[in-house]
C-alpha cells in the first residue's frame, strides 16, 4: 500500500497511465444498480490500455488521488470505457469531467492469510500435515474413469492418479492444458459424489474455471464479490441465486418493514445519555407505566422515549430474526452446490470460513504465497494443485526469499506428482528450447501445432525486414544498442532494440497479422516501446504480465548491452517469455551481453542450429 502511494506520490499522471496503472480524463454515467450495488461507467473517446482489470480495487479521484478516499472494485474494463462497482452511493462529482481512475490495494487478502495462519497453528487436519510435510501422503494408487471431456494420456493419467490420492500435485508446463485437467478432475470427483472447492489466487483463473464447467450439468456456486464476477457468470453468484430463492422475496418485505418502522422510531425522543441520566431503559418503562415524571424530565419525554424504546427493541429483534434467514439461505445454497468457486482468500471470508469440502482442487498454484495456497487446503480432507514451478513465482515486492517460494514448489519432490507432456501452443522450434532446458525434454508438441507458421495466417508478404518476418518459427535479431538508467529510474531502456521492435510490429500490421504481442522485462523498455509504437491493438507488457497468456507472435526485447544481464538472470522468466508464442518468436538482444551467462548463450545455439541469427549491428533500424 505504501509502495502504491509513493508511486503516486512520485510519477506524473500520464507516466502512470502510460504503465497501466491509471486512466486520465475520464467522465462517469449512471449504470443500473444490482446485487445491492451501485455501477458508474466511465469513459473516454480515446482508446483505454491499462494493466487494471475486473477485480481490482481502484481509487477515483477529481485528478488528485491523494486527497480522494472513494474506493470501488472493477467490474468491466472495455476499449472505451470501465465499469467500476461501489458499495455506498457514489458522490455526485464521479459524474463530471476529468475523472482519474488509479490502481489501488487493499490488506483484506493479507489478513485473511494472516487469520487462517493462526487458525492453522492448533487445527490438526490429515490436509494440513501433509502440506506441512509433518506427515507423508497415502501412496496414490491409479483410479480408472470414463472421461467426459477428451483428454490425452498424460492428461488421463494425472486425473486418475488424482483421483486416487488424498494430496496431489499436476506439473502442467506452458500450453500442457492443465486447466483442461482440473475441469476433467472436478467433473469425476462430483460424479463419486465428493463436495469440492475450487480455487484459484486470481478471479480471473476461477472465472476461467467456471465458464468451462457451466457447459456440464452441474450445480455450481461462485463465492465472491459481485463485481469481480464476470458479468455473463453472474447467475452463478451467491448473491445472485440469493435473490432468486423464494426466501428471498419475504426477507426482502422484512427490511422494508424495518426501514418502515426506524422512520416511525424517528418521530419519538431517543434515550440518549444526556436525556436519560444513568436510567436504563427498562426503568424508563417502569416510569412510563407508572405514570411518574422523574428529574427534570416531563411525562410527556418519559412517554416518547418509552416509545422509541419498544420500537427499537422490535427493531433488534426483527433484523436478528432476518439475518439468521439470511444466513439459512445462503446455508442452504453452498449445502446443495456440487462446486463451490472462489479466489483462496475469499475461502475466508464471513460466508465460506465455516464451511468443509471433501477435497480442494486449486490452479495457478506456483503463482501464489505459501499463505494463500493453505487456506483453500484447510477448509479440505485431500487437495490436488496444479501449477508449473519453471515459470514465474509468485509476485512478492518483498526480498525475502522464503516469501517467493510457492507451496507447490516446495512440496513437488517429496508429493506424488505427475507432469502433463502433450503441447498444443508452440510450433515445435519455439518448444524445443525451454523443452530440453526446463522440462528434460519430456514435452511432445502436438500434430495440431507441430508445423505451424505464420504462412497458415494467410498474410500479405513483407516490404522491409524480409529476413526476419518470414516463415521461420525461431528468429534472434543481433542488436548492439545501448542501454540506459535514467535518473530517478531503477529500470533500464533500450532505444534501439525499442526502435526495431516499433519498425518490425508496424510491417507485421501492414501485413495483416493482428494477435502480437511485445515482451520486456524491463519496466522502463515497456513504457518505451508503449510510447514509440501507441498502437492500442499490440500488448506491450513486462514478462510477468504475459504469464498464462499466448499470441501468434511475440516479439521479445531483452534490453541489456553492457557487463552484466542483470535480473535475466531469474531464468524462469526467460522460460515464460520463450513460450508465449505460438508461429512466430521474433527476440531482439545483443547476443555479446547475453552469450555472458551460459543458458542465454545456449540459446543463442539453438538458434543458430534450428532458427535464424541475424547480425543487424548498426542498421537496426533500417
Amino acid at each position: 500500500m505504501e509502495a502504491t502511494l509513493e508511486e503516486i506520490k512520485t510519477l506524473t499522471p500520464a507516466e502512470r497511465e502510460l504503465f497501466g496503472r491509471a486512466i486520465l480524463n475520464l467522465k462517469g454515467s449512471r449504470e443500473p444498480s444490482r446485487l445491492n450495488l451501485y455501477f458508474v461507467k466511465f469513459g473516454r473517446s480515446k482508446p483505454i490500455t491499462t494493466d487494471i482489470t475486473s477485480g481490482d480495487v481502484v481509487l477515483i479521484s477529481k485528478g488528485e488521488p491523494l486527497k480522494s478516499d472513494l474506493q470501488g472494485t472493477v467490474s468491466e474494463v472495455k476499449k472505451n470505457f470501465i465499469v467500476v462497482a461501489f458499495e455506498q452511493r457514489p458522490p455526485k462529482w464521479v459524474y463530471e469531467d476529468g475523472i482519474r481512475i488509479d490502481l489501488f490495494i487493499n490488506d483484506v487478502t493479507f489478513k485473511r492469510m494472516e487469520e487462517n495462519l493462526l487458525l492453522l497453528q492448533h487445527k490438526n487436519t490429515p490436509a494440513r500435515n501433509i502440506a506441512l510435510e509433518l506427515e507423508p501422503p497415502l501412496p496414490p494408487t491409479l483410479k480408472e474413469f470414463k472421461p467426459q471431456t477428451s483428454l490425452n494420456p498424460t492428461q488421463h493419467q494425472a486425473v486418475s492418479l488424482a483421483l486416487g490420492s488424498d494430496a496431489f500435485l499436476i506439473h502442467g508446463p506452458p500450453g500442457t492444458g492443465k486447466t483442461s485437467t482440473l475441469i476433467e478432475l472436478i467433473l469425476q470427483l462430483v460424479k463419486s459424489g465428493k463436495k469440492v472447492l475450487a480455487t484459484a489466487d486470481s478471479n480471473t483463473a476461477v472465472d476461467n474455471m467456471l465458464q468451462r464447467l457451466a457447459k456440464f450439468d452441474l450445480n455450481l456456486v461462485r463465492v465472491g464479490h459481485p463485481a469481480r464476477i464476470l458479468y455473463e457468470l453472474e447467475e452463478f453468484s451467491i448473491h445472485a441465486k440469493y435473490e432468486k430463492s423464494l426466501e428471498a422475496q419475504a426477507i426482502k418485505k422484512g427490511w422494508e418493514e424495518v426501514g418502515v418502522l426506524v422512520k416511525k422510531r424517528d418521530n419519538y425522543s431517543k434515550p440518549t445519555p444526556a436525556r436519560t441520566r444513568g436510567m436504563s431503559f427498562d426503568r424508563i418503562l417502569t416510569l412510563e407505566k407508572k405514570g411518574t415524571p422523574q428529574r427534570g424530565l416531563s411525562l410527556a419525554t418519559i412517554k416518547s422515549m418509552a416509545e422509541w424504546i419498544r420500537i427499537n427493541r422490535k427493531i433488534e429483534s426483527l433484523v436478528n430474526s432476518l439475518k439468521q434467514k439470511e444466513e439459512k439461505v445462503y446455508k442452504n445454497i453452498l449445502k446443495e452446490a456440487d462446486v463451490v468457486l472462489s479466489t483462496n482468500a475469499m475461502v475466508m471470508s464471513e460466508l465460506l470460513k465455516k464451511e468443509f469440502f471433501d477435497v480442494a482442487v486449486i490452479d495457478e498454484g506456483s503463482q501464489q504465497m505459501i499463505p494463500s495456497t493453505l487456506i483453500p487446503i484447510m477448509h479440505a480432507s485431500s487437495f490436488t494443485i496444479a501449477g508449473d514451478h519453471k515459470q514465474l513465482p509468485p509476485t512478492v515486492v518483498s526480498e525475502e526469499k522464503e516469501l517467493k517460494l510457492s507451496l507447490f514448489e516446495k512440496l513437488i519432490p517429496t508429493l506424488p506428482s505427475s507432469m502433463l507432456k502433450i503441447q498444443y501452443r508452440m510450433n515445435e522450434k519455439i518448444m524445443n528450447f525451454s523443452n530440453y532446458q526446463f522440462y528434460e525434454g519430456q514435452l511432445v508438441a502436438d500434430e495440431s501445432v507441430k508445423d505451424q507458421t505464420l504462412k497458415d495466417l494467410n498474410l500479405k508478404p513483407p516490404s522491409k525486414y524480409k529476413e526476419i518476418l518470414d516463415y521461420e518459427p525461431v528468429v534472434f535479431v543481433d542488436v548492439e544498442g545501448e542501454e540506459i538508467l535514467k535518473e530517478r529510474s531503477k529500470s533500464y531502456e533500450n532505444l534501439k532494440e525499442a526502435d526495431l521492435i516499433k519498425e518490425l510490429t508496424l510491417e507485421l500490421l501492414k501485413m495483416g497479422a493482428n494477435d502480437i504481442g511485445i515482451i520486456t522485462p524491463y519496466n522502463a523498455q515497456v513504457k518505451l516501446i508503449k510510447k514509440l509504437l501507441s498502437v492500442e491493438e499490440v500488448e506491450v507488457k513486462s514478462v510477468d504480465g504475459f504469464q498464462g497468456r499466448e499470441k501468434e507472435i511475440i516479439l521479445i526485447s531483452f534490453v541489456r548491452s553492457g557487463e552484466k544481464i542483470g535480473f535475466l538472470k531469474d531464468l524462469r522468466r526467460l522460460n515464460v517469455a520463450l513460450t508465449r508464442a505460438k508461429r512466430k518468436l521474433i527476440c531482439v538482444g545483443n547476443s555479446k551481453t547475453l552469450s555472458t551467462h551460459p543458458v542465454y548463450e545456449a540459446f543463442l545455439t539453438y538458434v543458430k542450429e534450428n532458427g535464424k541469427f541475424i547480425r543487424r549491428g548498426e542498421d537496426a533500424t533500417g
